[in-house]
């Protein structure tokens, strides 16, 4: 920071960004709220969470993996708005683009869509970008490539069409599973024989079509059996609404319409454990709780969550997720500066005492 003037402008942009990402929802009516960090149970995601221990109370304690659920209690108990911007923890690996300790912008409004989100999105991106940036193209201009442009609107895929562009055929969920495993192996992807055709398309989807998805782009109707959250979609139950945001191949927003069934919702948990299989560690029991706070009656909601610092990577031009964050988590290292700077210390000390 003290050396590097483009280390300093990165921070100052992520200001700018969380600043107006507030003001995008502060607004449009939305009442920012708090939600816990530590809980009695891991939920809202497929994740590995941490662990801890409350001595007082002496039970053990989860550190949040989403905000989601919380977020969803509240809508429920007659907020039609609500948003929070927050730290979300997973106990996972590290890379260009993953941290253990991670700040997330997750959205609930009742009475719309995850179409009304997509608009939303669009135009807060759009709105962030320009705060933040003064523009709405990001990159840098080569020889090869112009930069993107975050202007709305943005394109809108479904998940099968996408699928089926980069295979070269057409592919949807009445496509034979065995069919489709084929295509996977040709392209070298292992995939389970107990695993349907939606799963085995979401597969090739986030193996071969995802990284290649360079102008902003919402992939939409996912299906049904990777979205546990998820409401199923009207025109076909075998998929939900929701939709991902891409831009360079990476996922920025992922969206629903909400799942508001008790019933349906409850069915979903039980068939992602066995999905999953019991020595997953992104396994969680059934969160009873959010299940009972459905069965008091949530009205249609669309829900967001937008990766804050893949964001203000993306309008920085910086290509790892530690170069936005101001005190990333790394592994631990010897200093070789510390032990002479000790022994001056230690030596001035001396002096000083006599």
């Amino acid at each position: 920071l003290v050396m590097n003037e483009q280390s300093r402008r990165t921070f100052e942009v992520r200001s700018a960004v969380v600043a107006e990402l507030r003001r995008q929802f502060h607004q449009r009516g939305f009442l920012e709220v708090d939600t816990p960090i530590l809980a009695s149970r891991a939920a809202g995601a497929a994740a590995r969470p941490f662990l801890t221990h409350h001595n007082a109370l002496d039970i053990p304690l989860f550190m949040r993996i989403a905000t989601e659920l919380h977020l969803k209690r509240l809508i429920i108990g007659g907020f039609e708005r609500v948003f929070e911007i927050g730290r979300i923890f997973r106990n996972e690996g590290v890379d260009s683009s993953h941290n253990p300790e991670f700040t997330t912008l997750e959205s609930y409004q009742a009475f719309c869509d995850y179409r009304d989100v997509m608009k939303l999105t669009e135009q807060m991106i759009a709105a962030v970008a320009i705060a933040a940036t003064g523009t709405t193209t990001v990159g840098e201009q080569t020889s090869d490539e112009a930069p993107l442009s975050l202007q709305p609107p943005y394109r809108r895929v479904t998940m099968v069409e996408s699928v089926s562009e980069v295979l070269g055929e057409q592919v949807d969920l009445d496509t034979p599973s065995q069919h489709l495993r084929r295509l996977a192996e040709r392209q070298g992807i292992d995939v389970s024989r107990e695993w349907t055709a939606g799963r085995v398309i979401y597969e090739l989807f986030d193996r071969l079509a995802a990284p290649r998805l360079e102008a902003p782009t919402f992939v939409m109707d996912y299906p049904l059996e990777v979205s546990p959250l998820a409401r199923r979609h009207r025109q076909d139950p075998r998929l939900t609404e929701r939709f991902e945001l891409f831009i360079a191949g990476v996922e920025f927003a992922n969206a629903f319409s909400e799942l508001n069934d008790p019933v349906d919702q409850l069915s979903r948990f039980e068939d992602q454990a066995r999905l999953l299989g019991a020595d997953d560690p992104e396994l969680h029991p059934v969160d009873e709780e959010f299940v009972l706070a459905l069965a008091y009656g949530m009205p249609p909601t669309g829900g967001l969550g937008l990766g804050v610092d893949r964001l203000v990577m993306l309008l920085t031009n910086r290509t790892h997720i530690r170069d936005v964050i101001l005190f990333p988590t790394m592994r631990p290292t010897e200093n070789p500066l510390w032990a002479a700077y000790r022994r001056i210390l230690l030596r001035r000390s001396d002096l000083l005492s006599r």
